[in-house]
């Protein structure tokens, strides 16, 4: 499987390790999916959810699409160069665009950036520019709410 070149330098240079109750990989597809209590570990990287699914070419992960269930949002952990403290995330779906190093978190997104904090119906954060755009939810009933700490 590629690697998910990603944040911390170091992070891509550690091998994959994924732990889930089954496993699905397409590679005509370029498609991995991982079920029930799915983990994707890559040296500071932790991705949970109940269903993942890791998109890729010939040589790299692109894409990552983390699904939670009402149980168990999807969560998103990492170091960050430019961050004290991991960054940490959860929503009902995580979406992570490895190239634009994008996350976007839609339903119940909460991040936690530093000692900020950031929740709404769906957030997006931009890793390279270390940007948050945080909306209300479609419906209205999830709007957005931030700690911020001087």
């Amino acid at each position: 499987m590629p690697s998910i070149a990603i944040a911390l330098s170091n992070d891509a240079e550690q091998p994959i390790k994924v732990k889930a109750q089954t496993v699905l990989i397409d590679e005509k597809k370029g498609l991995s999916v991982y079920t029930g209590k799915a983990s994707v570990v890559q040296g500071s990287l932790i991705l949970s959810a109940e269903k993942i699914r890791l998109f890729s070419n010939q040589t790299e992960v692109t894409k990552v699409i983390a699904k939670g269930n009402k149980k168990q949002r999807a969560h998103y952990q990492q170091s960050q160069p430019n961050q004290p403290r991991f960054i940490e995330a959860t929503a009902d779906n995580i979406t992570y665009l490895i190239r634009q190093e994008l996350v976007r978190l839609r339903g119940h997104a909460h991040l936690v950036q530093g000692f900020d904090s950031f929740s709404g119906g769906t957030l997006d954060y931009d890793i390279k520019n270390d940007k948050v755009i945080a909306n209300k939810s479609k419906d209205g009933t999830q709007r957005v709410k931030f700690k911020i700490k001087l």
